[in-house]
């Protein structure tokens, strides 16, 4: 069974759907004993990364997490569920700069894409290029369009972690795996085919 963590953040249906329509069984939960006794984890998310670590830590998912990634079993991040799993976020309030310590699985920060031309959040479709591989691209074109909704990126302190890059104004990653984690800053799940394909290699993962 794959668990989708609830901690109060953003819409997850959306992903159990997509697990259904390819045909694998997935469940929205809020209980550590669920995702702890589950054979994969998904964790989603959108919206602020300070105020997801505090949803997290109060719904006790903060060590959930840790000892679920420990446990080697395949993990998966999606959108702000990506930037959780890097050591701290530099969110930006008006003129004020904020620093949010995030879950540390990642060494490295989450910024605010710089100031451009570019409409700040991207949103819409843009391509990934691969940087390694990995089973979670098994199958995915480099090149591929994928769904974005986002202001800040990932800036991984270990180049070696990326599994793909985004250009919109930057060169950024926008995507990660090591060993049994893998995430993406874009929703697979609004992907379209390539989308449904990331989940499909996802929930086939030993």
């Amino acid at each position: 069974m794959i668990a989708i963590i609830d901690y109060g953040v953003g819409n997850l249906r959306s992903v159990e759907k997509a697990f259904a329509y390819i045909g694998y069984q997935a469940k929205v939960t809020a209980k550590p004993e669920d995702i702890l006794q589950a054979d994969k984890v998904v964790l989603p998310g959108v919206g602020a990364f300070g105020k997801a670590m505090e949803h997290l830590a109060k719904a006790g998912m903060v060590p959930v997490v840790h000892q679920m990634i420990r446990s080697g079993r395949p993990f998966l991040g999606v959108c702000l569920g990506l930037q959780l799993l890097f050591e701290e976020s530099s969110e930006i309030f008006g003129e004020q700069e904020c620093l949010h310590k995030g879950l540390g699985i990642f060494p490295g920060r989450v910024l605010r894409f710089p100031v451009s031309d570019l409409k700040v959040p991207q949103i819409g479709w843009n391509q990934i290029t691969r940087v390694k591989d990995a089973p979670l691209l098994q199958g995915v074109p480099d090149g591929s369009y994928v769904y974005f909704v986002h202001s800040y990126y990932v800036l991984p302190q270990d180049p070696e972690v990326t599994l793909c890059q985004t250009s919109y104004g930057i060169d950024y990653c926008s995507g990660v795996s090591y060993q049994n984690v893998a995430a993406v800053q874009f929703h697979p799940e609004k992907s379209s085919r390539v989308g449904l394909q990331i989940l499909k290699n996802f929930a086939e993962q030993n």
